[in-house]
């Protein structure tokens, strides 16, 4: 019992650290290893233990925050596939704009990928030319034709689909 108020003083308080005096007036300062005696020896052993039952308590929390927060295997996989599903079928709607849109398939984009599922670039950018309505097939062809979809960041995409956005916008109020 002793040891258990001892070891769980260690957690609470901090590690116990060797010291000695040096100098006049006398100051405190910490032994280096080849200074302990015996009983700094058994106390810095009560710090491992106390280290050690730490690390072994966090395991257990970290792995059940994981199977809370993702679930089994099994449970994962359905989120996954699930996800999967969401993102092929995943369609610009008719009065949506490109920010609406692209903070959706975002969402879609980052749930898959903190499940660990991670879709290329390429991929992510050639399915948001995919799914932009009839009335942008203009504007799909001249960046499919003018641009390396390869390289072609989501960043610059948006950016692109905004301000054509914005364009087709200011022209319809014109009329």
């Amino acid at each position: 019992m002793a040891e258990d108020s001892e070891l769980w003083d260690v957690i609470c308080d901090g590690p116990y650290v060797p010291t000695k005096k040096v100098g006049e007036p006398a100051v405190m300062v910490p032994k280096t290893r080849k200074e302990y005696n015996d009983a700094d020896r058994k106390v810095v052993e009560k710090n491992f233990r106390a280290k050690k039952i730490l690390v072994c308590v966090c395991q257990g929390i970290w792995e059940a925050l994981q199977m809370a927060h993702e679930g089994t295997t099994q449970v994962k996989q359905s989120k996954i596939d699930m996800l999967t599903t969401e993102y092929e079928l995943f369609r610009m709607k008719d009065d949506e704009s490109i920010q609406d849109m692209h903070t959706r398939f975002t969402s879609i984009i980052n749930e898959l990928h903190s499940l660990g599922e991670i879709i290329p670039r390429n991929k992510l950018v050639r399915k948001v030319l995919s799914i932009l309505p009839s009335s942008w097939e203009s504007k799909v062809n001249a960046i499919t034709e003018a641009k390396d979809l390869h390289t072609l960041t989501m960043d610059e995409l948006v950016g692109n689909l905004k301000t054509y956005e914005m364009r087709k916008k200011k022209d319809s109020e014109r009329r």
